[in-house]
């Protein structure tokens, strides 16, 4: 008999599982794991495990994805702490085909896919118990695989697309070439079309999986990175005009959506990445380590991850003594109360340039101690619905509406504290209005690199606007930057199995 790449996966995403009877490794078939509904939940178990770890590794949306959509931009930067080379190529913009961190995430990716893969297959096939149930958890796989795939063709444009586990462990059946984008996007088309079927809401035990208002989320992003302004404008209208079906709504308070376990899953994540106490394991490099990594506290020692220069994070926020933009202080500290001296006046440390604090839940907490935090990570906000919706307006009207400007200055009336709403007059210079289409894209961007510190989104960004050069070479150091940024190599290791079907991109 054949061994099946399943049964590997089962036994290093399901091990886990108290309730399953796995026989050894090689032995197991899909046919004898798929029989039940509680297989069925395992697997799926196994799809979103691939997204919070990674033997020995930074996880994908723990950290290793973060290297190249934000610190691979312009306002992120790789630390004195930063010990990898491969990291420290990717903050200068000097990327080679052997990066390990991309060679990382694109096996991680494509993990993820394959999982997602082979739940797709399956789970259709197990008979009695809850069809429903069994529809939903290929709905959710839908939803993560078109996730990935929105990550690949945005990271490498044209890139494999794999639908179906392979049936056998031969070279030939394993090379598969590069597809084109027009295919990959799709099929993450179809398969987030398919996941608007999904439930509006979870019960509380099922908090934190997709719902149709995620997939119909991604796929609004979907359609404003391809400039689809209508269908981006009509997705995100949609979830705008139903928001109460979904139970969407701005937080009150910025700070409350990143560190907070009583906020977790909280009416502006329409998706995040689920991390629970204590998952970073042993080896430190598992689970959320974003706050690890970001913030020492005030100890002469320069983080792994740092914002490039004040000019471009910090010092751009508004603050002219009556009037703060809140973002700046819960995703960057510059100054710390660290005690009273002997005259009882406060002892403040000033720090050499402002650092990244957005997921650290308590800053007097030593950083050795904050590794298995439980602090997910935001992947799509209800902010950001607001976000696409006035920039979709505007690119498709040639100029903003009403409408365009009431979906920004939601999100920078919660900025400026000044929810619950009461008018315009409350706090003058919150609200926008009387701009051009070119300075109310420009008032996007800005919106968009306040709102989004350390939740990759920025590298997207710049790409998609196309200015990715233009921004990042106003940084000193990554002045390495040129027009074959605009995607990632595709990884030595992989075109060495395959170099005909795996073609380089430009300039690697």
């Amino acid at each position: 008999m054949k061994k099946s790449i399943f049964s590997l996966f089962i036994v290093v995403a399901l091990a886990s599982c108290n309730d399953l009877d796995l026989e050894p490794a090689g032995t197991i078939t899909k046919q004898q794991f798929f029989q039940t509904d509680a297989d069925a939940l395992a697997a799926l178990n196994g799809v979103y495990q691939a997204l919070t770890y990674s033997e020995g590794e930074q996880a994908l949306y723990g950290r290793n994805l973060y290297f190249l959509t934000d610190m691979g931009s312009d306002y992120a930067a790789a630390g004195s702490s930063a010990s990898n080379y491969h990291v420290q190529s990717i903050s200068r913009l000097a990327i080679e085909a052997s990066n390990d961190r991309v060679a990382l995430a694109w096996k991680q990716i494509y993990n993820g896919i394959n999982r997602a893969n082979i739940a797709i297959d399956n789970i259709p096939g197990i008979t009695g118990g809850d069809p429903a149930l069994r529809e939903r958890l290929v709905n959710e796989a839908k939803f993560i695989r078109a996730l990935l795939y929105f990550n690949v063709v945005r990271l490498w444009g044209d890139a494999p697309l794999v639908l179906h586990e392979a049936e056998e462990l031969k070279n030939e059946a394993l090379k598969v070439g590069r597809t084109s984008q027009e295919e990959i996007y799709a099929q993450i088309i179809r398969d987030l079309s398919d996941a608007q079927a999904l439930p509006a809401t979870y019960a509380a035990t099922d908090a934190g999986r997709p719902t149709g208002g995620a997939a119909k989320a991604l796929l609004a992003d979907v359609y404003l990175t391809r400039k689809e302004w209508g269908k981006a404008r009509e997705t995100a209208q949609d979830l705008v005009t139903h928001a109460a079906l979904y139970g969407y709504q701005l937080e009150e308070e910025f700070g409350d959506l990143f560190t907070k376990p009583d906020k977790k899953n909280g009416p502006e994540h329409v998706f995040s990445i689920q991390f629970e106490n204590g998952q970073s394991g042993a080896t430190g490099n598992t689970g959320n380590t974003l706050a690890t990594v970001s913030y020492f506290g005030t100890v002469p020692i320069e983080p792994a991850d740092i914002p490039a220069s004040d000019e471009i994070g910090y010092s751009r926020f508004v603050d002219n003594g009556t009037i703060l933009d809140t973002r700046r202080d819960v995703s960057y500290v510059k100054q710390r109360v660290t005690g009273v001296d002997a005259s009882g006046q406060p002892v403040v440390y000033t720090f050499p340039r402002a650092l990244f604090i957005k997921y650290v839940s308590d800053l007097a907490k030593p950083y050795t101690q904050r590794a298995g935090d439980p602090v997910n990570f935001p992947l799509i906000r209800y902010s950001e619905v607001l976000l696409i919706l006035a920039e979709a307006l505007n690119e498709e009207n040639n100029g903003p509406t009403a409408a365009a400007y009431e979906a920004i200055n939601q999100v920078r009336r919660r900025a400026f504290g000044q929810l619950p709403y009461t008018s315009p007059a409350a706090k003058p210079g919150v609200d926008l209005g009387g701009l051009s289409r070119e300075a109310f894209r420009k008032a996007i961007q800005d919106e968009r690199l306040f709102e989004f510190v350390q939740e990759g989104k920025r590298w997207f960004d710049l790409v998609r606007w196309g200015i990715l050069v233009e921004e990042v070479s106003k940084v000193e150091f990554k002045s390495a930057v040129s027009e074959k940024n605009y995607l990632y190599p595709i990884p030595q290791e992989q075109r060495d199995l395959n170099p005909e079907g795996l073609w380089q991109n430009p300039g690697y």
